[in-house]
């Protein structure tokens, strides 16, 4: 393999490890919040307790996150360095403002929500925890900048003289198109991928009749939330997928294995099975809904979609030669994938709401072993749609501007990048058997009971920190 091949897969593995914490964090932070809010206005010991419960589970998944996500940066000048070289001056603005704002927010109010507990005032204690919340949220926003900005760049231009890309305009950046739709996606599936985790945990617990109390309140959050945020990623991501079709063409034929264009009733695939080839010129099999893929891309059964074949053509025109199809296959199912789990992750969380509604969960006993296999559905869902977004995106690092194949290291040799992709492989994996058993280990715990003194003793404070 090429030192481009190697590194395209270290990165991938990289991205897609640290992405699995990603979202937990972000979601989990703001339940941790809720709970922590209805025990300052309440004075219910049992909002208490699950602040404490789960607080311990986001600490242990923003440790591995934190520690993933600054091994992915640095792959930029390892083995990116010919992209960092010609786009610095673009990407690396929104993560300078992430990193120096949005991440010092988020760590440094963490600090003081685990150390504050018996040392601030409880109000003020309870606002430190929805700072973090809130920088964690803010955090993804800068990021989904820069990503986006490699999905739809925008606010640039090209220095003739150095051969560069340079800002004209950071307020384009942090206000792409492509940029509004993700986001909200983004935190939609965050929070449908966190709330899944509280409601699998909450099931568990629940099933044995170990404090049915604290977590049937927990199920009856969490579910709902689930819901709503899953249709609203639905939502948005439908738009997501209507703007996609006009600003990468090609990614959404390679989604639908579309291959020739449609001037009108474009249909959607369901299955489709092609030629075994990287990238296919015809599909062998396929079952569709008819008029389907133009309902989906503009809303009207008589809206045209490119296909693959034509949008190939037209690239060649304009950029030159070249191959510029995804890997079809990958891209193809990997959209099913996201679509198809977080669906399902919908139909579990109506079903959950709709038992919350007769007062019926509880006794669901059936229903409560699916909701606890259920926390991996929407893991999955945002790991496949990762995988979409940056396959599909393929042969360009930068949409339209930059490829791949010119934005690797030209000095680094396959040896080395294949050594560091067995060594962050291993250690991964290691971290992964770590994270494993600790989240293991404290979902089954049970919660302690309140304090029966004023819970804002130092002690309390003490235990806390230690616990973390």
């Amino acid at each position: 393999m090429s030192s481009l091949e190697l590194a395209r897969w270290q990165f991938g593995i990289v991205t897609i490890y640290h992405f699995v914490f990603v979202p937990i964090t972000i979601g989990i932070t703001w339940f941790v919040a809720y709970f922590q809010t209805r025990w300052w206005r309440s004075g219910d010991a049992e909002y208490l307790r699950l602040t404490r419960f789960f607080g311990k589970l986001m600490l242990i998944n923003f440790a591995i996150g934190v520690v993933t996500g600054i091994v992915q940066e640095f792959q930029f000048g390892m083995n990116w360095s010919a992209y960092s070289r010609y786009v610095g001056d673009i990407f690396g603005a929104p993560l300078a403002m992430e990193g120096l704002a949005a991440f010092f927010l988020e760590s440094t109010f963490l600090g003081i929500w685990i150390f504050g507990w018996g040392r601030l005032r409880p109000g003020l204690h309870l606002a430190a925890i929805w700072v973090v919340a809130a920088g964690s949220t803010l955090s993804a926003y800068f990021i989904l900048a820069a990503n986006s900005w490699m999905q739809h760049p925008v606010g640039y231009v090209i220095n003739a003289r150095s051969g560069r890309a340079e800002l004209t305009s950071i307020s384009a950046i942090l206000t792409n198109s492509t940029l509004a739709y993700a986001f909200p996606h983004t935190i939609g599936a965050a929070l449908m991928t966190a709330g899944m985790l509280v409601a699998g945990v909450a099931a568990w617990h629940v099933l044995r009749g170990s404090d049915s109390a604290i977590f049937g309140k927990a199920l009856r959050v969490a579910l709902p939330v689930v819901l709503v945020a899953s249709v609203l990623t639905t939502l948005v991501g439908h738009a997501q997928a209507q703007l996609m079709t006009r600003q990468q063409p090609m990614k959404m034929a390679a989604a639908e294995a579309l291959y020739e264009t449609k001037s009108r009733c474009a249909p959607f695939s369901l299955f489709a099975v092609a030629p075994f080839e990287k990238s296919p010129r015809r599909s062998s099999f396929e079952i569709t809904i008819p008029c389907g893929l133009s309902l989906l891309a503009t809303n009207s059964l008589d809206g045209k979609v490119l296909g693959v074949n034509d949008v190939q053509t037209s690239y060649v025109k304009r950029f030159g030669p070249g191959d510029y199809r995804p890997v079809i296959g990958v891209t193809y199912w990997a959209f099913r994938a996201m679509t198809g789990l977080g669906f399902l992750t919908m139909l579990i969380a109506a079903v959950g709401t709709w038992l919350c509604y007769r007062r019926r969960l509880e006794q669901s006993r059936p229903f409560l072993r699916v909701v606890t296999f259920a926390i991996a559905v929407p893991i999955l869902a945002n790991l496949a749609g990762w995988l979409f977004t940056e396959m599909g995106r393929q042969p360009w690092v930068v949409q339209g501007l930059l490829r791949t194949a010119n934005a690797v290291s030209p000095t680094v040799p396959a040896w080395e990048v294949l050594t560091s992709l067995t060594a962050f492989t291993l250690l991964y994996g290691v971290l992964a058997v770590v994270d494993g058993w600790l989240m293991f280990k404290y979902a089954r715990s049970v919660p302690p009971p309140a304090p029966e003194s004023d819970p804002a003793e130092p002690e309390f404070g003490s235990e806390i920190a230690m616990a973390y």
